[in-house]
């Protein structure tokens, strides 16, 4: 089966009411030589692959939803999609030491304060997505401890509900055997995969609801999960992603006990 692939400072500028600020004409090469360089090194050690990342819109504002399993998803999300830059929320500790913090910074990441409801990050995303930039999210919040996709935060609907653009689902597998949650990175000894669904619409994400639209995307996503889960299978016989409780499709809470 073919494998379809298509391509400051430490802390960041604040604009007068101390909010993140970003100027979308600085680290445009930094960002290109970076993300290729990431996909190559990704590709050499877990034998990366990318299917349809055509399917994210060349223009526009948009929001990519995606599974969460390691530190490597937000280069594998971003970095297969050549045809334009991605931003990404990060953790507001991660800025602390001045190099890191540049580099992710010239990676158009946004400090994000966990735990506390950051308006002034979710302001910046928000500003982004209107002028036209593509953001990575990961609505689970936090890493997978097992390999399986877990419940879909709340929040990440009331983002989606006020950005008013379409959003893409996208799945991740083998990241967690990669590099799982509390572990070493395993260069060779995994496989790393991720799919590009198509793009829903705002208005038609949204018909029933803020809560039927993370269902939605839940159902989307981990479908596309478990499809790039047997496909690795086969192409490996059988060796990777490793058996464990990823195996299992996900099942909401809600839809577990009935709930609409």
């Amino acid at each position: 089966m073919s494998q379809a692939s298509s391509e400051q400072s430490a802390t960041p500028e604040r604009d007068p009411h101390g909010e993140p600020h970003h100027d979308p004409t600085k680290h445009r090469l930094f960002f290109r030589v970076f993300r290729g360089t990431l996909r190559s090194i990704m590709r050499l050690l877990f034998r990366a692959y990318a299917k349809y990342p055509e399917r994210v819109p060349a223009s526009g504002g948009v929001l990519l939803a995606a599974n969460h399993q390691s530190f490597i998803d937000p280069p594998l999300v971003g970095g297969f999609v050549r045809h334009r830059e991605c931003h990404f929320l990060a953790k507001a500790g991660l800025f602390n030491n001045k190099w890191f913090g540049w580099i992710i910074t010239g990676l158009n990441s946004v400090p994000i304060q966990e735990g506390t409801g950051d308006s002034g990050a979710i302001k910046e995303i928000l500003r982004r997505l209107d002028s036209g930039s593509a953001v990575v999210l990961f609505p689970e919040g936090s890493r997978t401890i097992d390999g399986a996709m877990h419940q879909f935060k709340r929040g990440v609907s009331l983002m989606v509900k006020r950005s008013s653009c379409p959003v893409v689902p996208v799945a991740v597998e083998g990241v967690h055997d990669a590099w799982p949650r509390g572990g070493k990175i395993k260069p060779f000894r995994a496989r790393i995969a991720v799919m590009y669904g198509h793009p829903i619409p705002h208005d038609e994400l949204m018909k029933d609801g803020p809560d039927a639209a993370l269902r939605r995307l839940e159902r989307e996503i981990d479908a596309m999960r478990m499809e790039l889960r047997k496909e690795m299978r086969e192409n490996s016989g059988g060796k990777y992603p490793l058996k464990g409780l990823g195996d299992k499709a996900f099942v909401s809470k809600s839809s577990a006990t009935g709930e609409s």
